[in-house]
């Protein structure tokens, strides 16, 4: 099975900070609007998961949400998640630290889309 999503080491040192700092945290990839296609990243206790979020993967011992809407444009990416400086979204809690969380993207080759044998599933 294929990672869906994974992140460079700078997002990695950043989630690392920012979960000593906040707990247990979960990421969110918005798609669009205000946050462009940012990663969101949000205490568990403030974000509510929707009925229409699926459970992309787990980075950093996060778990990582896209909407059922946006998958089905990503669904056959990998997405990875790296940190940059500079101010994001004022609603992600990395904004506070001068960085912000982005998504880079990459198809996935035949071969792997031939070897994954399970996709992410929209609920039922």
């Amino acid at each position: 099975m294929i990672s869906r999503v994974n992140m460079t080491e700078r997002a990695a040192e950043l989630l690392s900070v920012l979960c000593q700092r906040h707990g247990s945290l979960l990421f969110h990839q918005s798609g669009g609007c205000c946050d462009g296609s940012a990663p969101l990243c949000f205490t568990q206790q403030e974000f509510r998961v929707g009925d229409h979020d699926i459970l992309l993967g787990e980075i950093g011992g996060c778990p990582f949400y896209i909407s059922e809407f946006l998958y089905g444009y990503w669904q056959n990416c990998v997405l990875t998640i790296d940190a940059l400086p500079g101010r994001g979204s004022g609603f992600s809690l990395e904004s506070a630290e001068g960085m912000r969380f982005v998504t880079l993207s990459r198809l996935l080759s035949e071969e792997e889309l031939a070897a994954d044998g399970q996709q992410c599933s929209a609920p039922p």
